[in-house]
């Protein structure tokens, strides 16, 4: 039997890579990982944690203003970007730490630099080259940008995390997670903020509701949407840009960024000649369990460009762990994952949506309440929340929970242990609500959308 220098070496130390290799060291298995970057991979360093720690500090924009309708007084409150990017830095600098001990605590052997497969057991490092019997590649996504006119003007999320000065105005292309997310920052700290999508209106692939109900919420709040647009080109203007659209019409800005998507970090990993195949987007093509082409080389999280969520990487990792090392052969499961945009306000979703259900169940029932939460009364905050439930009409089974509001994340994370378990919605009808608070509107809902 050939010698190698590991039992597994994991490409990319993000959320799914790092947890792969801790649960395989576990298991008493000689590991390495490669990682070109920061240990942590995007969420952890230019993903999820980064963005909802800007997301808080917005939002205190808004409860700042609140807070004169409960008696409280702001007088003198100021804000300062530069210190809230350097409060973030510093914890993005912990958190690398906390996951540079765990990976050495598990006895984990962390290799600084870019990984290249030579062939289905061997990687090259810089001048190194290190072999093992199965190798897993989990090096995730990045941002994509489209052949515009002077898109080289434009910054990605990437960058937009670290700015030390906030714009003026700016133009967000795109209409996902991602530039509604932005755009809710931006725009509760006093920026003027365009959005130009595409699409007919935001949030592509979510819940109809979903969709309508966030749009009209951050119009209200001073989001200026551009739908059914694109950008012809970019243009150097003195200090901002000139902006393009496809109607003609130039937007000015200080500051332009695209969120049109990411695809999946394959380029230049040596997969092709590894044997590996990949599909026409650039993703790694994978069976149920994560086994690629070649038997020995799996991938898990968003280079597979499956479902792209941070919780479902290290499923699947902790999948691929049992059955290459634990000798379970185990499957991820992606029925009913929740998720969740911290727009401002928030979304939070599990299940199908209604057109989904429709597809797939025929006759489905919808129960949707809209309603001011008690906080927004005091307030005088005109926000209203958006809660909806989908149910299957033949079984009374709940398929779908979908939320606009305060603390929608919060909130739709527990009932998807509900859906989970397979949930009705006479159980939820049975469920007693805990009073006075927005989750109970989701166990009192009894009228049917006609």
């Amino acid at each position: 039997m050939a010698a190698y220098d590991f039992d597994l070496i994991t490409l990319g130390a993000g959320s799914g890579g790092v947890r792969a290799c801790r649960m395989a060291a576990q298991a008493g298995r000689k590991v390495a990982v490669v990682e070109s970057s920061r240990v942590g991979g995007t969420c952890v360093m230019r993903g999820c944690v980064p963005k909802k720690l800007l997301v808080m500090g917005a939002r205190f924009a808004e409860d700042l203003t609140d807070s004169l309708g409960f008696g409280w007084s702001m007088e003198g409150a100021d804000f300062d970007w530069a210190r809230l990017v350097s409060a973030k830095n510093e914890e993005l600098q912990r958190l690398e730490g906390v996951y540079m001990r765990l990976l050495k605590e598990s006895g984990v052997t962390v290799v600084e630099g870019r990984g290249t497969l030579l062939n289905a057991h061997a990687v090259q490092v810089g001048l190194k080259v290190i072999t093992a019997e199965t190798i897993l590649v989990a090096t995730g996504g990045r941002p994509a940008l489209p052949e515009v006119p002077g898109i080289e003007h434009a910054v990605t999320s990437d960058q937009a995390l670290d700015l030390m000065q906030l714009p003026e105005r700016v133009v967000i292309v795109g209409g996902g997670y991602i530039a509604v997310e932005f755009a809710g920052i931006f725009n509760a700290l006093g920026v003027g903020v365009t959005l130009v999508l595409r699409g007919d209106t935001l949030l592509r692939g979510f819940d109809g509701d979903i969709r309508a109900t966030l749009a009209e919420e951050m119009t209200d709040k001073g989001v200026t949407l551009r739908t059914t647009t694109q950008v012809r080109a970019i243009e150097r203007r003195g200090h901002g840009y000139g902006v393009e659209l496809s109607d003609g019409q130039i937007l000015d800005a200080d500051l332009v960024m695209y969120a049109t998507g990411r695809v999946p970090n394959t380029e230049g990993l040596g997969l092709e000649q590894a044997g590996v195949m990949l599909n026409s987007k650039g993703a790694i093509m994978v069976d149920a369990l994560s086994r690629t082409s070649v038997r020995n080389i799996w991938a898990v999280g968003d280079v597979t460009d499956r479902v792209n969520l941070t919780p479902v990487a290290i499923n699947e990792a902790m999948a691929f762990v049992r059955t290459a090392f634990l000798g379970q052969s185990t499957a991820m499961d992606y029925d009913n994952i929740p998720s969740a945009v911290f727009s401002l306000p928030p979304v939070g979703t599990v299940g199908l949506t209604e057109a989904e259900a429709a597809r797939r169940f025929g006759a489905v029932d919808v129960y949707l309440s809209r309603f001011k939460p008690m906080r927004n009364i005091l307030a005088g905050r005109d926000e209203r929340t958006m809660m909806k439930l989908v149910v299957d009409r033949a079984t009374d089974r709940v398929l779908g929970v979908h939320m606009v509001g305060a603390d929608a994340p919060e909130i739709v994370q527990g009932f998807a242990v509900a859906l989970k378990c397979g949930a009705t919605k006479a159980q939820f009808d049975a469920t007693v609500g805990i009073h006075p608070t927005s989750a109970e509107e989701f166990v009192t809902m009894r009228d049917k959308r006609p």
